[in-house]
């Protein structure tokens, strides 16, 4: 998933709630993606622009006279293409959907995603992350033969950060697997 498919994603699931105005995108987003996400109106404007074109979602435009602004504010909402295109979204589970620039897009919006679409992408997630720790390992090896201590304390910080993410993944793919197997054998007893 390209970046502005990203963040299309995070603005499809922004809207679904309600419709907003830019400036209350770009916070909403900020707030429950946090503060390592930061998204300037640079970005967000053109996204939005595109996704009128693709008709995604719909703008209409009226005066904040609220303020005493003669300024026109655009709100945006989803339309049925949209509603469509979110649903496709969060139905997927393919490699983009685990990647850095994505995940934590779609872990957002994972209580409007299926059980087995949230197990299969945690799994994925987690797999990724067990090959960057092999190449982190090695990595951090070959640092600590040519470089200052520094520069090694570097790599084990990064090290460290993907075995945290790691054992929190092992835990989540835990609960979801319960989940499924609690869901799956309550229909079992009641199909007998």
């Amino acid at each position: 998933m390209a970046k502005t498919d990203v963040l299309t994603l995070a603005i499809l699931g922004i809207l679904e709630e309600t419709p907003l105005h830019g400036y209350q995108i770009r916070k909403r987003l900020g707030g429950e993606l946090g503060p390592f996400r930061a998204l300037s109106y640079g970005s967000l404007y053109p996204a939005l622009k595109r996704m009128v074109q693709e008709g995604l979602i719909g703008g209409e435009a009226s005066e904040d006279l609220a303020r005493g602004s003669r300024r026109s504010k655009i709100s945006y909402h989803l339309t049925d293409a949209g509603k469509a295109r979110l649903r496709e979204e969060l139905a997927d589970a393919g490699t983009s959907s685990w990647e850095d620039d994505a995940f934590d897009v779609r872990f957002s919006m994972f209580d409007r995603t299926d059980s087995a679409t949230r197990l299969r992408i945690l799994e994925g997630r987690r797999t990724r992350l067990a090959q960057r720790l092999e190449e982190a390992g090695t990595t951090l090896r070959r640092v600590r033969e040519r470089h200052d201590s520094y520069t090694s304390e570097l790599h084990r910080h990064g090290l460290e950060t993907v075995e945290r993410e790691v054992e929190w993944l092992d835990r989540l793919i835990d609960e979801e697997r319960s989940a499924l197997g609690g869901n799956n054998s309550s229909a079992d007893a009641d199909s007998r």
